[in-house]
């Protein structure tokens, strides 16, 4: 959640950050508004997009009738493609200098990054790499005093100074925490007259998950800076993002949406838009869904995709049954659905026997009625993109890796589910026992004594530990508690955890992964559907029936991707010796390159298929990896949201076009590798097979 300015000043004040005094004026209010404090005023354009100064948006009136004229203009300004919805009024500040002030979350690197320049305002890293100052700052130690110092001697202060700096970094630091803040940037933070610092201007992003698990951070939500549509999907809980197009899509999971959306676009059946469903699709929410579509006028036609996993197709068809209320719908709707219930939901609206509701057994069928319904949009996502052949390594000669690790789990494992007397613990420990996994304990604070499914429940793992072995743990428990959870499995030595749980803060997640460095705990998400060895166990959420015994693993960002591929491999008479989702989070446990080691000298995998997304280093990082240990066998990828527009966040924390080079740099660098890069879906299974010969 970006905060604009004045939201981040109002932030910057509950946290004792000085900041200059400020009001808001909205338009229609400029003629009868009087600001609090002496002329001249500096009115600032509140938008969420930077180069507001170059754009004009932040000027100065010196007289009452001049305040009114400027912000009738800065009203009518469009800054990078935003309307200016209200502006922030200040007084004129006396500077002695000006500086740079940030704390953010560093995915690459693990810790909160700590950045100081010599000089701020825009720009600032044009100013030459003398300017700034970066430290690391680990979680959960925080930040030391001698950080502090190293800042402040940066920025060559005098001593009388000191104090007012340590005041200002060690406030702010504690609001990145009390506020879950992925960024504070004081920007520029200025020296004035009375030598006090103050935030003269400010930036903040909070972390979606500390804003849903803490209500009041609601208060920080603008919603001006957001249209219609976008504020009714997030009041629905439902992911939504427009897109320039014309073909709704409605799909379950991000990385699913945004292979369909790449399909879609590929195909000259562009997008209009980006909507999760997520794991719950219940009447209301699929009512505001079809109304989000159907009011827009952008919409020609509906493309509902969907992979049941932990989402049951047979309960969205009842949703879309009840939410039609007996009507045909107003746009045509197509529709695709795989996996869980899909046959009795497919059933379902079929009987429902609608003019505009077309039902198609695959994506095929749904890319045939889409192009029928916009004449002329003939390109096949095959012929716009091209696989691209195995690449020789440009590297120097790899340094062959040896390793004793191998991918240990099996039929045998023993598993404890913790949270196992909720309903969504119970309901999948039910499903794993009934997949045969061998579950053999479960454990919930106060309900030790208890038995669910026959499985005895203890009210910790050190009680369980003192009457099983344990291999595995899974973790069923709400993200408030869920870091805690990883915790007490490492604390009792579990070889591996598997952490279910979406919707933890990342500060947390940050603090759990460095705390696992040195331990022998192996962490899978969270995030993540689990893991699934075909044949002979499951620990997770995945459905089985997409999955079949064979030489093939994969690994994945993805949980409705996971499925979707398993599904067309199956269908092609290729098999998983295992399938791992190592989970959607930018703060993740075992990673790519943790299990590319431990199938390295896996027998029962010939081949790797690998299921990435936009966004973050995990496919550039396992690539860097193949060439320099000579990983041996061979690669196929396939790689989600390649034509989502830059910066543009859909779904996963993670997936956002953040890195230098976007998705080719990401693309080109798994070329190197040798990796043989997929270009749609519909290659995976046809290239793996060839791969395999």
């Amino acid at each position: 959640m970006l905060l604009n300015e004045h939201k981040s000043k109002v932030l910057f004040e509950r946290a004792d950050i000085p900041v200059p005094e400020g009001i808001a004026l909205f338009p229609g209010d400029e003629d009868d508004f009087t600001p609090p404090f002496p002329a001249p005023w500096f009115l600032k354009s509140q938008v969420l997009t930077g180069g507001r100064g170059k754009a004009g948006g932040i000027l100065r009136a010196n007289s009452q009738t001049e305040l009114a004229e400027t912000a009738r203009k800065l009203f009518a300004l469009d800054i990078k493609g935003h309307s200016v919805p209200f502006l922030r009024v200040e007084p004129q500040a006396t500077i002695q200098r000006e500086f740079y002030l940030s704390l953010t979350v560093s995915r690459e690197r693990r810790c909160i990054l700590l950045t100081v320049g010599r000089e701020g305002g825009v720009e600032i890293e044009n100013l030459g790499q003398d300017n700034l100052l970066v430290q690391e700052i680990p979680l959960p130690a925080g930040i030391d005093a001698h950080q502090i110092r190293a800042a402040f001697f940066h920025l060559g202060l005098g001593k009388e100074c000191w104090k007012g700096f340590y005041g200002l970094l060690t406030n702010l630091f504690r609001a990145v925490l009390d506020f879950g803040l992925l960024m504070a940037e004081i920007n520029p933070l200025i020296l004035n007259g009375d030598n006090e610092f103050v935030a003269l201007d400010g930036k903040v992003e909070v972390d979606d998950n500390f804003a849903d698990l803490d209500p009041e951070m609601e208060f920080y939500y603008q919603r001006e800076h957001a249209g219609a549509e976008e504020n009714m999907a997030r009041d629905a809980g439902l992911s939504f993002v427009r897109l320039p197009g014309w073909v709704g899509l409605m799909v379950n999971g991000a990385g699913l949406a945004m292979a369909t959306m790449d399909i879609l676009n590929l195909a000259g059946l562009p997008a209009s838009n980006f909507l999760d469903l997520g794991g719950g699709a219940d009447q209301k929410r699929m009512e505001i869904a079809f109304d989000l579509l159907f009011g827009d006028p952008q919409v020609e036609a509906i493309f509902i995709n969907l992979f049941g996993g932990i989402l049951s197709c047979e309960k969205v068809a009842l949703a879309m049954q009840g939410a039609l209320g007996g009507e045909a719908p107003e746009k045509p709707i197509v529709v695709r659905m795989a996996g869980k219930d899909s046959a009795s939901a497919l059933e379902i609206l079929q009987n429902l026997d609608m003019d505009n509701l077309h039902i198609v057994p695959d994506m095929k069928g749904a890319m045939d009625f889409l192009r029928a319904m916009k004449p002329g949009q003939t390109v096949k996502a095959e012929e716009t993109m091209t696989a691209s052949p195995s690449i020789e390594p440009v590297s120097e000669t790899p340094i062959r890796y040896e390793t004793d690790a191998i991918f240990p789990i099996n039929g045998d494992t023993p598993i404890l589910v913790q949270g196992i007397t909720g309903k969504e613990g119970q309901l999948h420990a039910r499903l794993m026992l009934e997949y045969g996994a061998n579950v053999v304990a479960g454990v919930t604070p106060f309900k030790g004594g208890k038995e669910v499914l026959g499985v005895p429940v203890y009210n910790s793992i050190a009680e369980a530990g003192a009457q099983h072995e344990i291999g595995a743990s899974i973790i069923f428990v709400p993200p408030r508690m869920a870091a805690d959870a990883i915790l007490e499995a490492a604390g009792n030595d579990v070889p591996w955890t598997i952490c279910i749980t979406e919707g933890i803060v990342q500060h947390e997640m940050l603090s759990v992964v460095n705390r696992l460095k040195d331990s022998p705990t192996r962490l899978i998400g969270p995030n993540t559907p689990g893991i699934i060895v075909p044949g002979q166990t499951k620990i997770g959420i995945l459905p089985t029936t997409p999955f079949m015994p064979g030489p093939v693993a994969v690994l994945s960002r993805s949980g409705t991707l996971t499925y979707e591929v398993a599904d067309r491999l199956t269908k092609a008479g290729i098999g998983q010796s295992l399938c791992v989702g190592i989970g959607g989070d930018p703060f993740i446990g075992t990673t790519f390159v943790d299990l590319f080691e431990m199938i390295r000298n896996h027998d029962e995998t010939k081949a790797v298929v690998v299921l990435g997304e936009i966004g973050g280093q995990a496919e550039e990082n396992l690539a860097e990896y193949v060439l320099r240990t000579g990983f041996d066998k061979p690669v196929v990828t396939f790689v989600a949201g390649r034509t989502a527009p830059p910066g543009k966040r859909l779904g996963h924390a993670g997936a956002i076009l953040e890195q230098k080079g976007g998705i080719e740099h990401k693309l080109e660098t798994m070329r190197k590798a040798g990796f043989v890069v997929c270009p749609s879906l519909k290659s995976i299974a046809r290239l793996t097979g060839n791969v395999l010969k």
